[in-house]
């Protein structure tokens, strides 16, 4: 391989880092002035590289690590993952809690799709929503990899809770896609998605996952169809995550009445890139029960329902 790309003009370097994260390609493409570029990580279990820099000899030299005496842990080390770029000490990565919640959530989805920062604010949300009275409800749940990560973590059937997943388990139904939805390419990217296998499509796989646990309900169908199914008279967590903005909507307001004070709402899309009129249908939402929503760098919105809200 690294022939062909000496003959193509390219250059290669594989950099591995002694503490565990990730490794990094790194690539430059001198003949179209292409400079060093940065490939995605290629395992998470593989270690973390410093990122290299090209002096002006032309010579490749090891970037100085942006740290700082106060930062030891993972000292030159950069999160590097799901959009979210961060120099922050991020050793949450290697509590063992985490992990074996995080791996649980790879088992249920079949694949790593590097959302260790969010998983861990869900953790964070749930563990603290485990303290109050109430259930906790999923809206958008695909295969599963938020909840049985939280479900693992919060060694479930300890709790006395019960957990609502709600899903079509098949994608986007288009009939409750709004427009600004649709110009923002929701239909599209839940195509894609289907055809890519990154969707369920059908609940008895992820019925199957979920059948360690007890007090669990799969409700299979459209939001907000479905919604009258949750029998929960009180809810501590919700998160929402339908990549579409009316079916959100239904659901919070729905629910909004039975959240206890102080329960916990994590709204996946609210910030991602690619998904502004989530943001916007949930921030009048807001502006209309007098609250804030918490914009998260993960691309997750956050709010906890305050006591005495109207």
């Amino acid at each position: 391989m690294r022939q062909a790309a000496a003959d193509a003009g390219l250059r290669f370097e594989l950099l591995d880092w002694k503490h565990p994260r990730q490794t990094w390609a790194l690539f430059a493409a001198p003949k179209f002035d292409s400079g060093w570029l940065r490939n995605k990580p290629l395992t998470w279990n593989a270690g973390l590289a410093k990122a290299l820099t090209r002096n002006k000899a032309g010579n490749i030299t090891p970037a100085a690590p942006a740290a700082s005496a106060d930062f030891s842990h993972a000292e030159g080390h950069v999160y590097d993952q799901d959009g979210l770029r961060s120099i922050h000490n991020h050793e949450f990565m290697d509590d063992p809690a985490f992990r074996k919640a995080y791996q649980r959530g790879i088992r249920a989805a079949g694949d790593d799709y590097r959302w260790h920062w969010r998983v861990h604010i869900g953790l964070w949300a749930a563990a603290c929503a485990a303290r109050l009275e109430g259930d906790f409800v999923e809206c958008g749940v695909n295969r599963g990899f938020l909840s049985s990560a939280i479900m693992d973590y919060l060694n479930w059937d300890s709790l006395g809770k019960h957990f609502y997943l709600l899903d079509t388990f098949r994608g986007l139904d288009e009939r409750f896609v709004s427009s600004a939805d649709r110009a923002s390419g929701a239909v599209e990217k839940n195509k894609k998605s289907l055809t890519s296998g990154f969707y369920a499509q059908g609940i008895e796989e992820v019925r199957a996952n979920f059948s360690q646990w007890k007090n669990v309900s799969l409700i299979e169908g459209s939001i907000p169809e479905t919604l009258s199914q949750v029998r929960a008279e009180k809810i501590a967590y919700l998160h929402l995550d339908m990549n579409c903005s009316p079916p959100e909507i239904a659901a919070i307001q729905c629910f909004w009445e039975r959240l206890v004070p102080g329960a916990f709402v994590l709204l996946d899309d609210y910030a991602y890139h690619g998904y502004l009129s989530q943001k916007i249908a949930m921030d009048q939402f807001a502006q209309e029960k007098g609250i804030k929503i918490l914009s998260l760098p993960t691309g997750q919105g956050l709010l906890v329902k305050p006591i005495g809200n109207r």
